[in-house]
Formats: C-alpha cells, structure tokens, sequence
C-alpha cells in the first residue's frame, strides 16, 4: 500500500484504509489498566491478545532508529521483526519494506504490525535525516497508520515553550509543507499524528491539546488533528494511563469537553469501555444509549467500528455484534459505522454487502447508503458511482440507496475534505 501517485484508484483505496483505521485501531485495545494503591499503573494482559504482541505496549515511540544486521530470516519474535524491517526501509527504502509488512501481516488484519510501521517510520526518519515531509511522502497508512504515529509523536520535542500559542504556531508549520498538504490523506495523516504528538508533548494535557488543534486554520484540520488527541488518551503511546479518563466514568472526557470537541472523542468513546471491562457489548450498547441525546447515534458507530474491526471484518460476526444494540436502539447505527469499515478496509462494497444482505431488513437500507458515502472516493463520474453499486446488489431499491449514500458526507473526517 505505497503511496502511487500515478494510480487515481489505488490512491482513493489508500485515502479510504488510511480514515478508516485511523478512527478505531481497535485490534490495539489488548491492555487494561488498573491503579494500584499506591497510584502506579499496573498493566494487565487481554485474555483476548492476539499472537506476536504479547506483553508489548502497541504503540512504541519511534526514537532514533539504529540499523543493524538483523535479517527476516534470522526472525521468530516480534522486536527482532520490528528491527529486521526498519533494517529494510532503513536500507532499501520504506516502500519495499511496507510492501514485504503487508505480505507477512495480512495486508493489515494482523495487529502484531501495527509495532512494525511505527519501526518502519523511525526507520524512514532515519533514512531521509529528520525530514518529515519527506519521510510522509514515502510513507503507507497501511496498519492502522502506525508509520505516521512514529514519526509525528516527536513533532514537539525541541518546542520551548508550551502554552497554547507558542504550540499552535509550530503546530501549523508542521504539517504544511506542499508536499504533504498535496494529498488529502497524506494531510490528514500527519495532523492525525499531530494530536498523538500534542499529547505526549504536554503531559496528557488534553484541554491544552485540544486547544492548540482548535488553534489549527480549517475545520478540517481542527477535527484530524483532535482524532489524534483522543486516540492517545485512550492509546497512551508510552503505555500508561492518561489523567483524562475515570475508573468509575467510561463516556469520559466525552461528557465533560466543549461541544465543538465532542464529535471525535465519542467516535472513540467505546474504544475506552473496551479498555475498562472488555468485549461486554450488551454493556457498551446500555451505555452508548445513555449518552447526551445528540451523541447516542456517534456513539454506537464507535461500537459498529469495534464491532467490525474485533471480528476482523468478518459480516456475520459483525452483524450479530450489532444486533445486540438492537434493543437500545442502537443497531442502525452499528450497522452503518461498521459498512463504512469493511468497505473502507478493502475499497469494495462486496464484503459489506454481505453485512447488508444478513442484518435486519429495517436497517438494510441505511447500510447501503453507507457503503455508497465510501465508494464516491473511489468512483468519481455518476456512471461509475452506479455501476459500483449494482455490483454489489440486484435489488434495485438497495441500488437506490447506495446511489443516495454517494451524495452524503461519511462519518469519517478524513475523508470529508473533498467532496468529490
């Protein structure tokens, strides 16, 4: 998943994965931590922890790579893959070992690479010597966008001063090189990355943080930079536990940030009940139903992604996960958001027809409309808009409504900046 920049298709497919998988990460949510009495943080193993993380916090910091003579083949753990492919992208270039990531790691669907990308993005640093707009430009969303997250998570470490201004000004320099404001996705990667790095800057300091993304010009870049914010409050990069969540308040910071910032933090409110008491969907769909009334649906679409992403997009798995929100209300919702990720994770309606195709009849329709809000960025004249979505389904009336989700904005920021 390289970056092409002569293929219109392949480049929309990438737009797609990189806004998608930027929002959940959710195969990530393997630790659950607890205080101890004495105020440290214990860090617990999921029974649910997928083989070739182990006990490894999933999101390393990319320090300053170092190459050495480790091989793939001289590989069976998962730190000696992390160095054996930074040696690669470090040597040979990030393309040729993102490309070698995605044939080991199931172009994606295995978590254990997410550790890899940031690697590979260290790595990159290295290589293209500290140049961020360059070391972006050769760079892949591929995992979740773990290549972006390493390298950005640095962005402020020679900063001065940290109050909201002086942070907002090198903010904005940061990512705005033409290079990487020449693609949406490419854009939207480095200001997702922005927030991770604002975070960490400032010591879990997420009204600051948020205030500086608020400092950011557009909307846009505003609502990418706070994805990144929220995501690492409740993904701390160096595996701790952010001071902006409650032991005793799941929906947390949600409930409490301004109203302009509440939109990305509940997109990701499920992603922390995950982190608190596990895969409890009967749980999260009681408590998604109880959020502020203008929240309720954003928040099951945070459960609809984690319930497709944790069934590694798998439409059956995905369908009756959501059909547990169903007595709550919630199950349209689930539906839609989790349309959007498979359609998104494999840049094709079929896979999420299926989902369509064995879920309630009553919400069927909503479902298509959501498959079409993603296929509009990859088929750009009308004719292709509709013989994308007659490919996915016979029955005209289902045509008709993913024809309609092609005139709608998709619940995924990064993906709204061009409404082409």
């Amino acid at each position: 998943m390289s970056r092409l920049r002569t293929h219109f298709t392949t480049r929309r497919a990438v737009v797609l994965v990189v806004a998608v998988g930027v929002l959940v990460e959710l195969p990530l949510l393997l630790y659950f931590f607890n205080q101890h009495s004495s105020g440290g943080v214990r860090v617990a193993q999921s029974a649910a922890l997928p083989a070739g993380i182990g006990s490894l916090n999933p999101h390393p910091i990319a320090g300053k790579f170092k190459p050495d003579k480790t091989r793939l083949a001289d590989c069976s753990d998962q730190t000696c893959f992390e160095q054996a492919f930074g040696n690669i992208a470090y040597d040979d270039g990030p393309k040729a070992a993102i490309a070698l990531a995605a044939k080991k790691y199931d172009e994606g669907a295995d978590p254990s690479c997410h550790r890899v990308m940031h690697v590979i993005g260290a790595a990159a640093l290295a290589r293209f010597k500290g140049n961020v707009a360059e070391t972006f430009a050769a760079g892949s969303s591929f995992c979740w966008s773990g290549y972006y997250h390493g390298v950005l998570e640095r962005a402020f470490m020679r900063v001065k001063s940290y109050d909201a201004k002086t942070l907002g000004a090198r903010a904005r320099t940061i990512c705005a090189s033409r290079t990487i404001r020449a693609e949406s996705w490419l854009a939207f990667q480095c200001l997702h990355g922005l927030g991770h790095g604002l975070m960490i800057t400032t010591a879990y300091d997420l009204p600051l943080a948020l205030r500086v993304c608020n400092r950011l010009g557009a909307e846009w870049d505003q609502t990418s930079c706070k994805g990144g914010v929220f995501m690492e409050n409740i993904l701390t990069s160096y595996g701790g536990l952010s001071p902006w969540v409650r032991a005793n308040d799941p929906i947390f910071p949600c409930n409490r940030v301004a109203e302009r910032d509440k939109y990305t933090c509940y997109q990701q409110v499920t992603t922390r009940m995950i982190r608190m008491f596990g895969t409890n969907w009967k749980k999260m769909a009681a408590l998604c139903s109880r959020v502020e009334a203008r929240w309720v649906s954003t928040c099951f679409g945070s459960f609809g992604q984690n319930a497709s992403v944790l069934a590694y997009r798998n439409p059956t798995k995905t369908a009756k996960t959501c059909a547990i929100a169903a007595p709550y209300g919630g199950e349209a919702a689930c539906i839609r958001y989790a349309a959007e990720d498979i359609a998104g994770t494999y840049s094709n309606g079929k896979r999420a027809s299926a989902l369509c195709n064995i879920t309630s009849v009553g919400v069927r329709g909503g479902c298509y409309e959501a498959i079409g809000s993603l296929l509009r960025y990859l088929k750009t004249t009308t004719a292709a808009r509709k013989s994308a979505c007659e490919a996915i389904t016979t029955v005209r009336g289902y045509v008709a409504d993913c024809m309609q989700g092609m005139t709608k904005r998709t619940s995924i920021p990064g993906l709204n900046r061009s409404s082409r």
